[in-house]
């Protein structure tokens, strides 16, 4: 093991108890990143000037779109990392799929079920769906950076093994000092995906264009996410490690395709001007 390696900095992972509810940093997590993604939607909604006009609904309609969006997350996220991750597992031990707590969310499943929840809201409260699509994707970077500082503290997801003088020994990850990856992850797919896409909503005033930050974020994603999984621990028994190819960018880089798509049909759709 190298001289120059950190350690991993043990956080317990129950934050504080009540009794005998224990209130673990993991749940809090993604409660901040909720949170704090509501406020931002619901900033976002109020800024007319963002729009070039009215925005298409009240800053209200967020607190409902939070409900919605959270089911998403934690549904599409807990059934996406049983079936894309994991399956072996959970098939023998059932039991397991509802301990959250212990960690095991993938953001591709979360993805899906944010995706499905925002159609059905959109239907139901009958506003233009690219329009909520476009608030939701603006904002979801704030909880992906929650998210991997949850991955962090639970020491899961780490990276590979590495001699850069901030590589950490993990719990779990044998003696080996490796690339502190949920941290890359975090400045990449939460703080610069954040930035890229509050660009296009306040720099380039694009939510006037319903289906353009939604295709920036897809695109974002795509990208950051593929930049962080040559970082990120190799899985060589998952059918998608092929390669240079993980399972992470397998499942990120059709998103590039569909962000890129979203994008053209959204100036495409535009009438010409003279």
């Amino acid at each position: 093991m190298s001289l120059l390696a950190l350690p991993f900095p043990v956080i317990d992972p129950v934050a504080f108890a009540l009794g005998p509810v224990e209130v673990r940093w993991y749940g809090l997590a993604y409660m901040f990143g909720l949170l704090f993604g509501w406020l931002y939607a619901r900033s976002l909604l109020k800024a007319a000037a963002l729009w070039h006009g009215p925005p298409p609904a009240k800053p209200d309609i967020a607190d409902d779109l939070l409900l919605w969006t959270t089911l998403g997350v934690v549904l599409g996220g807990r059934l996406g990392y049983v079936i894309f991750y994991e399956p072996s597992h959970f098939a023998a031990h059932p039991e397991d799929i509802v301990k959250l707590w212990t960690g095991g969310m993938s953001f591709h499943g979360g993805l899906l079920g944010v995706c499905l929840a925002v159609y059905l809201f959109a239907r139901v409260k009958r506003i233009p769906m690219l329009s909520v699509a476009d608030v939701a994707c603006a904002a979801a970077p704030i909880g992906l950076f929650f998210g991997r500082l949850a991955n962090f503290v639970n020491g899961e997801l780490f990276g590979r093994v590495s001699d850069v003088p901030w590589a950490m020994v993990f719990p779990d990850g044998g003696p080996e000092p490796r690339h502190p990856s949920q941290l890359y992850e975090a400045a990449l797919e939460g703080l610069l995906l954040f930035l890229v896409c509050r660009y296009f909503t306040h720099g380039r005033k694009s939510l006037a264009l319903p289906g353009v930050v939604s295709g920036v974020f897809f695109i974002g994603y795509g990208v950051t996410r593929s930049t962080a999984e040559h970082f990120r621990q190799f899985d060589p028994d998952h059918a998608f490690s092929v390669g240079l190819i993980t399972p992470g960018i397998a499942y990120s880089l059709p998103m590039v395709l569909v962000g890129a798509f979203v994008i053209w049909r959204a100036y495409h759709k535009q009438p010409a001007t003279t």
